[in-house]
């Protein structure tokens, strides 16, 4: 009988305790990056000489993007010559003495609550202090529980197409990142949709149309990147770059590096 009380007492807390353990390794596993970001090179010192650096942040604490280590490499690549990368996925990388070193910061496919109160604070000040913002893909889902976020990326991810190939609309051909792109620019990506419509906050470079989007719709009117100016900052943001081919294709990279040379400063 002591043995069989043992045994009714010990099964429920073995039980729990794994229960516990289980949520605990689920947890720390979706915390954590899926898919390492290999070490950036270091470019030669004499390329680097007065260079502006570039910051590009991939913490995820939601869904992960396979493209991110691409992505990555891309913006080191088509910025050779142009600024300095550098890849952290620390939140306490926004701290203001560390952000001042930068002349934009990339939100490269982040998800989730990615910042801390305190780098929220010392981000937003170095945005309107004149920081450049660039956000890609799933930037926009981020970050949903601070509102000036959403006013800074645009407009917030609501939903997705599978990947298909859609014609991209370049509203403005001779706006940052969509010169030299063909009318239509027909591509493969997963689509996104947002929950409100950023034209009216920003200006629409790029849309799609929302007729072939199905239950990803907009309504009729569907931007899918756009840039626009946060007190003496910029931003610039487009919904593309979800698959690890979109860095591989000349017309993307292009696109990427003409926003952020004009979140930079630059004028097209």
């Amino acid at each position: 009988m002591v043995d069989g009380t043992r045994s009714r007492i010990w099964l429920p807390t073995l039980v729990l305790a794994g229960a516990v353990a289980t949520a605990w390794l689920t947890h720390e596993r979706w915390k954590r990056p899926v898919i390492v970001v290999p070490p950036l090179g270091t470019e030669p010192v004499q390329d680097q000489a007065g260079l502006p650096r570039v910051l590009v942040f991939t913490r995820t604490l939601g869904y992960r993007h396979r493209s991110i280590p691409a992505g990555v490499r891309t913006i080191q690549e088509v910025g050779r010559g142009l600024w300095i990368t550098e890849h952290t996925e620390d939140p306490a990388m926004f701290r203001s003495e560390r952000l001042a070193t930068f002349r934009v910061v990339v939100f490269l496919s982040t998800t989730g609550n990615v910042l801390d109160a305190e780098g929220q604070c010392a981000f937003e000040a170095w945005v309107r202090q004149g920081g450049g913002y660039v956000g890609v893909h799933a930037a926009s889902d981020t970050e949903y529980e601070w509102p000036w976020y959403g006013e800074l990326v645009g407009a917030r991810f609501r939903d997705h197409t599978d990947v298909i190939e859609a014609d991209v609309t370049v509203e403005r051909p001779d706006g940052p990142g969509m010169q030299g792109l063909p009318k239509p620019w027909r591509r493969t990506d997963e689509w996104y949709a947002f929950r409100s419509n950023p034209r009216q906050r920003t200006q629409v470079l790029a849309s799609l149309d929302d007729a072939r989007m199905g239950e990803a719709g907009m309504g009729g009117d569907h931007p899918i990147a756009w840039c626009h100016a946060v007190d003496h900052g910029r931003a610039w943001y487009t919904g593309m770059g979800h698959t690890v081919e979109s860095f591989a294709e000349p017309l993307f990279r292009g696109h990427l590096q003409g926003g952020i040379r004009w979140a930079m400063g630059e004028t097209p």
